[in-house]
């Protein structure tokens, strides 16, 4: 059953250069706004195999799923763990992080929920946020403490890990290792397109840090970008490896050197980002109460389930 939203059709896309090597990089005219009825959405996820997304309303406590070929919104799970970010594994299996219930977990294809993660050397996770899986099948993940701090995206809680902190989950094993503990409020990551390199953002200190991937775990940390409007949330790389970074007036899009090379500009604060498509050119935004979507000339980055 679809769930009635407001539709305000399309809003001027608004691309600002900054440098030279912007230049090619642009899109529709405008961005199609897909649905407006969530309080804070997040953790877009594209499927090329079902044409839909999915993405969270954390304070409603439901996954929602659009779909492309009907541009319908209707629930995909509620309640949902206060669910925020998504990915798919190798499989096409949903990976997500729930807030509420301080755990990441993966959905079956028979519709079960498995627990991957809950805990840290016996001590509960704060909140996972978002998380990513790299090409050797581990999934990496942030867990700052948004879903703790407060009932609004989760249950208030007491921080049991010293921190908010980086993690990685060993596929054979299901071992959590910590990668890195030197956050305020790790957030959105990313891997390079080799894997050799992961990019996260700490919102709290707004900049975006670049790491080495190395026997599983993270060295030679750097900071890559800082961000000059609000704070960076979600991150996503495409297929020439420049950065897309979600800030408060929209897509920040640096080259893999750390030049800014321009924005996207969006009327809303962006929460965080995923390409999607047939041809993963489509580019697609939860911006707050929003969710937002434009076709681009740049396309999306290689994912594990592609192969």
């Amino acid at each position: 059953m679809a769930i009635p939203g407001p539709q305000a059709g399309t809003v001027p896309a608004v691309f600002e250069k900054l440098e030279a090597r912007f230049e090619g990089i642009r899109g529709d005219n405008h961005l199609e706004r897909l649905w407006n009825g969530g309080r804070w959405l997040e953790g877009p996820v594209y499927s090329q195999a079902g044409r839909y997304l999915l993405f969270s309303d954390i304070p409603s406590d439901r996954i929602l799923r659009w779909d492309e070929t009907t541009y319908d919104v209707s629930v995909f799970r509620q309640p949902a763990g206060n669910t925020n970010g998504h990915t798919l594994d190798e499989q096409g299996r949903l990976i997500s992080c729930e807030h509420g219930n301080r755990r990441v977990t993966r959905t079956n294809h028979n519709g079960s929920i498995q627990v991957l993660a809950d805990s840290w050397e016996g001590k509960r996770l704060n909140s996972p946020n978002d998380v990513v899986v790299h090409p050797d099948g581990s999934i990496w993940f942030t867990d700052p403490a948004y879903g703790i701090d407060s009932d609004y995206e989760g249950f208030k809680g007491e921080i049991e890990t010293d921190g908010c902190h980086v993690y990685r989950l060993d596929p054979a094993s299901g071992d959590v290792t910590r990668v890195a503990d030197d956050f305020d409020r790790p957030n959105g990551l990313a891997f390079s397109l080799d894997g050799t390199q992961l990019y996260i953002t700490d919102t709290a200190r707004a900049h975006i840090r670049r790491f080495d991937v190395k026997d599983g775990g993270l060295t030679s940390g750097e900071l890559f970008a800082e961000c000059g409007n609000g704070a960076f949330d979600g991150i996503r790389l495409d297929s020439q490896g420049r950065v897309w970074g979600a800030a408060a007036d929209g897509v920040h899009v640096y080259h893999p050197d750390g030049t800014l090379l321009g924005k996207l500009l969006v009327p809303e604060t962006v929460s965080n980002l995923t390409f999607g498509g047939a041809k993963r050119n489509r580019l697609f935004l939860t911006a707050t109460t929003s969710v937002y979507s434009l076709h681009l000339t740049a396309t999306g980055a290689p994912q594990p389930y592609d192969n």
